[in-house]
């Protein structure tokens, strides 16, 4: 009797076997994978971006509250450094070697920037009193989008408080260059992402001890401010805050937020304004994913 060997069968002309084989290997391809965790992780941050902005959009009137400390700064501060740092007349002549508005006007936005997202954390503190993180984490959800839409749900109403200070500002001298304007709010998202990491990290941390959240919050961000510049100019400062400014990433992002909302794309000041940026976005990532899987341990 005859026996027929199937193992040296040829394969079909038509490919059919190989159709198999293909797909495997495609899949097992360089580079597949980490396409599918960046589509991954862009579904999952959509959805709890979405998630986060649903109250948001039932209660408006939180955006327009939180115009209230932009525009008093404007209102309170800014006519002081007219007065004392600019020229006669505000222009050039002064301290500040130009405008006071041009000067002041993004370091309110940066400032509102670290404001909202420094307090990412306090809306996790909630969540995690009514159980509502605890079903967060045994959803299919990846861990960075948790973090990513929190932080991104904070600068969408910074971004629409933003547009506001500017469009106040206007009739008051303040020169509007739009291309430099969205790269300037795109460099405050990636910021903000790092922040909104950082107060979601903290408020993990200290989930036991809730008013030690607001005290490290509070006693980080007033120093980091004033070290910055960002409601004073350095320059006539003593020489130890001279120094310190030189380690305090905000520093670096104040400077590059001024001269991109003045229309200089390709200063020195806006490379390291991204440097910082990114860096921040990174560290706060890694300290808050790391801080999430310990939690959960």
């Amino acid at each position: 009797m005859s026996t027929v060997d199937t193992t040296t069968s040829p394969a079909p002309a038509g490919g059919g076997s190989a159709g198999p084989r293909r797909a495997g290997s495609a899949r097992s391809r360089p580079g597949a994978r980490p396409r599918g965790r960046l589509t991954h992780l862009a579904r999952d941050t959509s959805i709890v971006l979405v998630r986060e902005l649903r109250p948001l959009l039932h209660d408006p009137f939180s955006v327009v509250f939180g115009l209230v400390q932009p525009l008093v700064f404007l209102a309170l501060f800014g006519p002081l450094l007219v007065g004392t740092l600019s020229g006669q007349d505000g222009g050039a002549a002064g301290t500040l070697g130009g405008s006071v508005w041009q000067w002041f006007v993004p370091s309110i936005l940066v400032m509102t920037t670290l404001f909202g997202t420094s307090t990412t954390g306090a809306n996790l503190q909630q969540e995690l009193n009514t159980g509502a993180h605890e079903r967060m984490l045994v959803s299919p959800l990846s861990r960075p989008s948790l973090l990513v839409g929190r932080a991104l749900k904070e600068m969408v109403p910074i971004a629409a408080q933003s547009v506001v200070v500017v469009l106040v500002m206007l009739p008051f001298g303040f020169e509007l260059y739009p291309v430099g304007a969205v790269l300037g709010l795109l460099m405050l998202a990636i910021f903000g992402v790092g922040v909104g990491s950082l107060s979601y990290a903290l408020a993990l941390a200290v989930r036991k001890q809730e008013w030690m959240f607001w005290l490290v919050q509070q006693t980080l961000l007033f120093p980091l401010m004033i070290l910055s510049g960002m409601l004073l100019p350095l320059e006539t400062g003593p020489g130890w805050m001279r120094a310190a400014a030189h380690l305090n990433p905000l520093t670096y992002l104040v400077d590059a937020e001024r001269s991109l909302f003045a229309g200089d794309l390709t200063s020195s000041a806006a490379a390291w304004g991204w440097v910082a940026a990114v860096v921040t976005a990174g560290v706060g990532l890694a300290v808050g994913i790391r801080t999430m899987v310990r939690s959960t341990d």
